[in-house]
């Protein structure tokens, strides 16, 4: 997949914003405009858009990971320089603390049947015999799995007109709002039970 799609997915499945993604580059100790990020963001045919190079996603990965997992002390991991689905897909795996069951479940989420021997090949190292390219579909429904998870589900919309509005709200609504007390909550303690 374009790392700027995987981007654009990730940004939105948990809601980030620009500045939350230029601290998430941060935390992987690298710094980013906000014009870099917007460029990233917008759509193969705008003129101002800008392909997301490997380096830039994987220090983008890295930091999804210390966002999410805690920044280990140290030296940062080194920054790949070529990237593939796989190696997306684990780090995508290790930021958000997943077991293969829970990326099976993900998947299942988004209706993409998949067995555990079939995923642990897409984490195996290149050169193993059972090593296989994770494809652009696995690596889309993943996310789409990890959006219907994690997404915060937007307020529905009323449905019903303001005019059947309930005798209770009616009278709810007239009350005036009570206002918060300044005073401090009394402390419980188990010597007062004495």
């Amino acid at each position: 997949m374009i790392n700027n799609d995987v981007l654009r997915r990730l940004r939105y499945t948990f809601n980030f914003d620009d500045s939350k993604v230029i601290a998430i580059f941060a935390l992987a100790d690298k710094k980013v405009s906000r014009e870099e990020i917007s460029n990233w963001l917008k759509k193969d045919d705008d003129p101002d858009y800008v392909k997301c190079s490997d380096p830039d996603f994987a220090t983008f990965l890295n930091g999804l990971i210390n966002e999410k997992r805690g920044k280990k002390e140290g030296a940062q991991p080194e920054v790949e320089q070529r990237l593939n689905n796989n190696i997306i897909f684990r780090k995508l795996k290790i930021a958000l603390n997943l077991k293969n069951e829970d990326v099976i479940d993900l998947l299942l989420l988004a209706d993409f049947k998949m067995s555990k021997h079939e995923l642990s090949a897409f984490f195996r190292k290149p050169g193993h015999k059972n090593y296989r390219d994770c494809k652009d579909q696995v690596l889309r429904n993943f996310l789409m799995g990890a959006q219907l998870k994690y997404r915060e589900s937007e307020p529905e919309a009323e449905t019903e007109p303001d005019s059947k509005i309930d005798a209770k709200t009616e009278t709810d609504a007239t009350q005036e709002p009570t206002q918060p007390t300044d005073k401090p909550k009394a402390k419980f303690s188990w010597s007062d039970l004495k």
